[in-house]
């Protein structure tokens, strides 16, 4: 799930998203159970209903019904080709909303804020996770990763190029691996959070 900032060129959101949040999709999403599933398929990959209720203490009704909820939305997709008879398996979409938009609308902010706040928690969640867990993490992995902190003055059109690019990046990296098996030897699930945003505009008069 991605907060997207708009651009005058729509390419120009942070990242591609296999979809684009409306306000029908928001407010549907904006839900404890759902946005918990998400969570759960996001990080452990495809599962059906009743190995999410195992793992949410909902029963296997209430699991079902959610993911219902969320695929009509387009948020989830059924994986094509596992499962016996009628167990369905699911698995997690990319997708984005434009936060700001939402936020401003009085028909959507609240959903909007609810969201962005789960972004933010989720965020922070895997962040404590893998400060905890690098302890005992393989150096060769450690070795592989990221923290980088940068500030940089930049024009509005800098700042749109260089999240057009990274987002590039990013998503060819996606394509390439957007299918693979969970028991692929040799591979972890690796979070990427990229966030990248002006400060001190906010609240300011426009320059004359």
């Amino acid at each position: 799930m991605d907060d997207k900032t708009r651009d005058s060129d729509p390419s120009a959101l942070t990242g591609r998203a296999d979809r684009e949040l409306d306000a029908s999709a928001l407010k549907g999403l904006a839900h404890p159970v759902r946005l918990r599933l998400l969570e759960l398929l996001d990080h452990h990959g495809p599962a059906t209903a009743t190995q999410l209720a195992a793992r949410t203490g909902e029963n296997s009704g209430s699991t079902s019904y959610h993911l219902r909820q969320l695929a009509r939305h387009g948020l989830i997709e059924e994986v094509s080709g596992r499962g016996k008879g009628k167990e369905r398996w699911w698995r997690s979409r990319r997708f984005g909303f434009d936060g700001d938009r939402f936020r401003r609308d009085p028909e959507t902010a609240q959903a909007a804020e609810l969201l962005l706040a789960e972004l933010l928690r989720k965020r922070n969640a895997e962040l404590s996770r893998w400060l905890e867990e690098s302890r005992t993490t393989p150096r060769e992995w450690v070795e592989a990763t990221v923290n980088l902190h940068t500030v940089m003055r930049m024009t509005r059109e800098e700042l749109a190029g260089l999240v057009r690019e990274i987002s590039r990046v990013v998503d060819a990296h996606h394509e390439k691996v957007r299918d693979r098996e969970e028991s692929a030897p040799g591979t972890a699930r690796v979070i990427i959070n990229f966030d990248a945003f002006p400060i001190g505009l906010g609240g300011q008069e426009p320059p004359e």
